[in-house]
């Protein structure tokens, strides 16, 4: 119970951009899932562990992260969703690094992973959320990174269309970043259609790390030539000033 407690004190850390009291909440879950010895809790913890090493662009240590949450999945005998989560979070810090090709190698056993999940025959709870619409997410991610926003966009709207409406937070934070790359990718219209679904949606939802998105979206669409943008971005603005 402390190791989860601590662990979800970390995911409010690196959701709420606390990147410092997340990590020292990671330590915290870690040692208490070591001292009962549980491998899979110590593996759900180490997962973010990655992201929150990431914000803090200590890449060294995300990979290393990966790495030991590798093994200790493998010892544990971990099934593949288990094991497809720890490949997410490689893709995650191949893609941050712009090492492309790891990154389309930790996709690949993502994909490989996800194909199998169902032979799987328990589950931890946390890994419960992990699903294709995860993967074609990170696949965005890695195309993002590559600057080809363009071949990012159907793999974000296939995230979005897969992932509904059950999970309200992840799902405006998704389509925020179709929105985002929508404008990178020259589709202004569009971007902005999305955003203002997000923006009828979102009212209840308190996320730094989605607020976030949001006025980024907004700074980045003043700077564009169309009546749309302007207005999308004034309504950001008259919403989260």
């Amino acid at each position: 119970m402390l190791a989860e407690l601590h662990g979800h004190r970390a995911w409010y850390g690196y959701d709420g951009g606390r990147i410092g009291k997340g990590r020292a909440a990671c330590m915290e879950a870690l040692a208490a899932a070591q001292l009962v010895d549980d491998p899979l809790l110590q593996v759900s913890v180490l997962e973010t562990l990655v992201l929150l090493a990431i914000k803090a662009d200590r890449v060294w240590e995300a990979a290393s992260v990966v790495e030991n949450a590798y093994r200790i999945a493998m010892r544990a005998g971990a099934g593949h969703t288990v094991r497809l989560v720890i490949a997410l979070r490689d893709a995650n810090v191949t893609t941050h690094t712009g090492d492309l090709s790891g990154a389309r190698r930790a996709l690949s056993r993502a994909v490989n992973h996800q194909g199998r999940a169902d032979t799987d025959v328990e589950v931890p709870k946390w890994a419960r959320f992990v699903g294709p619409f995860e993967i074609d997410y990170a696949t965005a991610d890695m195309y993002v990174r590559a600057e080809q926003p363009g071949r990012a966009v159907p793999f974000l709207r296939a995230a979005v269309r897969a992932m509904g409406g059950d999970l309200a937070r992840n799902s405006a934070s998704y389509r925020v970043k179709l929105a985002r790359v929508l404008l990178e990718a020259g589709e202004v219209e569009e971007a902005c259609a999305e955003m203002a679904a997000v923006l009828d949606a979102c009212g209840a939802i308190a996320s730094p790390r989605l607020l976030d998105k949001i006025r980024e979206f907004r700074r980045v669409a003043v700077g564009i030539d169309s009546a749309t943008a302007r207005e999308c971005g004034e309504r950001i603005r008259g919403s989260f000033a």
